[in-house]
């Protein structure tokens, strides 16, 4: 069954500006950022790019908000990442997925 939940979403695609070991200095503060937007239902999922040069998090939101929430996380407050955000509507999507919506 394919679910049409309509909903407004953003991609948040970091990108990482310094070395690899300049931005695991930032991991710990970057992990515990990403679980408390989870917690607070801000954020459906995140995954670091292969090979490494950067990041996905996906948020529920209009681009804006999600932005404003984006620069505020570690690796771009400590400039290791920038930070472009996609919104777009999800149309489409799998029950499991949709649930999680």
């Amino acid at each position: 069954m394919v679910a049409r939940p309509m909903q407004p979403m953003s991609l948040a695609l970091l990108t990482y500006e310094k070395p690899l070991d300049e931005v695991d200095v930032h991991r710990a503060a970057h992990v515990a950022w990403i679980t408390a937007r989870m917690d607070a239902g801000e954020m459906v999922l995140a995954g670091r790019r292969n090979p490494p040069t950067g990041g996905l998090l996906l948020f529920h939101g209009e681009a804006d908000a999600v932005r404003a929430l984006a620069e505020t996380d570690p690796f771009v407050v400590n400039g290791v990442a920038t930070v472009e955000v996609v919104a777009f509507t999800a149309t489409l999507a799998t029950d499991a997925v949709a649930a999680a919506l």
